[in-house]
């Protein structure tokens, strides 16, 4: 048995948290004031043998809210034109992409036997404060993140590979990036969900998880 969602496994290895990485583009560093241009978020799957791979991209641009900042340095940085006819016609408002993204979010938990996701994102803290923002202006009542714990990607793979940067973590882990995509929140998410698969399926073919879940049966016994 090898197909992917094997019932349980991703909420036994996840404590029932369904990890759900997650990038957002931005008008700047306040997650208060500044404004949100493109989210994007990736769901995963576990298979039998407890693998952990990309299932899903949800990426969306997302309308300015009323009355938020953008720094020219922001659209600068990361190459977004505001002005693009094409981005114009499809973006969405806030409340719009953040039900865009929820609906399957909520569904991959339940498929998961898990209770709630949990965020993972490159320098976590930053995405995970943007989207608390949001989900705060939209007056959103079930949100399906946890409020407050996240995996970051930065942290983890500068343990493991000895790089924080997302491009030069990807290339330590054998993943192709090129720079001149990066910086848009599909491309980035869907990065940051092969370098976060690579650390945890790296830990469990070197035995970790398997030793974890002995002394975890030792303890409860």
């Amino acid at each position: 048995m090898t197909e992917a969602n094997a019932p349980g496994l991703m909420a036994q290895r996840f404590r029932s948290f369904m990890p759900v990485v997650v990038d957002l583009e931005t008008g700047g560093f306040n997650a208060q004031g500044d404004a949100i241009l493109e989210i994007a978020a990736v769901t995963l799957s576990m298979d039998a043998l407890g693998n952990l791979m990309p299932e899903d991209t949800y990426a969306f641009h997302v309308e300015p809210f009323p009355g938020a900042n953008i720094d020219q340095a922001a659209l600068d940085f990361t190459g977004i034109d505001l002005d693009n006819p094409l981005r114009k016609n499809v973006a969405l408002t806030e409340a719009q992409a953040l039900g865009e993204i929820f609906r399957p979010v909520r569904k991959a938990i339940k498929a998961n036997n898990c209770t709630r996701a949990i965020l993972v994102g490159h320098n976590a803290a930053f995405d995970h404060g943007f989207l608390n923002a949001a989900i705060a202006r939209c007056g959103i009542k079930r949100n399906p993140f946890h409020p407050f714990s996240s995996f970051d990607t930065a942290s983890l793979s500068g343990l493991v590979y000895g790089q924080t940067v997302l491009a030069r973590a990807c290339r330590a882990a054998g993943i192709e990036f090129d720079n001149a995509a990066a910086h848009s929140a599909r491309y980035d998410t869907q990065r940051t969900a092969e370098l976060f698969c690579a650390i945890v399926n790296r830990f469990k073919d070197l035995g970790g998880w398997n030793l974890a879940l002995r002394e975890q049966g030792m303890e409860e016994g």
